[in-house]
């Protein structure tokens, strides 16, 4: 009877011990970097981690480059679906390489491939007992003359949106809170966030870089900041054992 409780005990911990993955998909706004001690370039989800604690893994599996089609052709999305686990997370944050319209491997149409594509993370995900999360994608540094952020995205946050709200999917609308986080530092201040260096400024740039797309580690420690706060007011009950883990 000893040597019961004890393998019972044993289990329960291996039990009680295993940790819940998050996995973060999408584009080069959220994907790990390349000699990230000596490159200013960071995917916000390359920073998420730290916000969380140790019961929380995340896997981020977001590439440079990726739309929701190109990341599905690829079979990269096939790969997590097969690992996934009843209780995991999945953050969806795809739109950016969606839109160019010149590139047959990854453009899609905002209202019909790009919703659909959006759909099938969100069912195969829940088929695994997993946890979906859409997010709109992030606002680019786009101020006009007059200092107003110009949005450049087009139809695709309005389509992540109105999914959200079908299958009923925790949402954080990352392109209203960027758009906020861009115009509370500014046309010039706001460059801070993204990739603006001199030639010689950077030992990583040789020449002039002028990107306000991607985000510099501020920009990329800002915006998981703002995810973590926004997971932290939705009211979900699937998201407590996130909201639990945070720090």
């Amino acid at each position: 009877m000893k040597y019961k409780l004890i393998i019972i005990c044993l289990v329960s911990s291996i039990c009680f011990a295993q940790k819940t993955t998050v996995y973060t998909i999408g584009d080069s706004t959220m994907a790990n970097k390349k000699d990230s001690d000596r490159n200013p370039e960071h995917g916000w989800a390359q920073v998420l981690q730290p916000f969380f604690k140790d019961n929380i893994v995340i896997e981020n599996k977001a590439v440079n480059g990726r739309s929701t089609k190109s990341f599905i052709n690829e079979k990269r999305w096939d790969s997590i679906y097969k690992k996934l686990k009843k209780g995991d997370y999945v953050f969806i944050e795809f739109g950016h390489n969606d839109e160019k319209i010149e590139d047959s491997t990854r453009y899609t149409n905002p209202h019909t491939s790009y919703r659909y594509n959006l759909i099938k993370f969100v069912k195969e995900s829940r088929e695994k007992g997993a946890i979906p999360i859409l997010l709109t994608s992030i606002a680019r540094r786009n101020f006009n003359e007059k200092g107003v952020l110009v949005p450049t995205h087009g139809e695709y946050p309005l389509e992540t949106r109105l999914t959200a709200q079908e299958y009923k999917v925790p949402f954080i609308d990352l392109e209203y809170y960027t758009e906020l986080l861009e115009q509370s530092y500014g046309p010039e201040k706001s460059k801070q966030l993204h990739l603006h260096f001199k030639a010689g400024e950077n030992a990583y740039y040789d020449k002039d870089k002028a990107d306000d797309t991607h985000l510099s580690l501020l920009g990329a420690t800002k915006i998981a900041q703002i995810v973590v706060d926004q997971i932290k007011l939705l009211d979900d009950s699937s998201l407590e054992k996130l909201k639990k883990n945070i720090k």
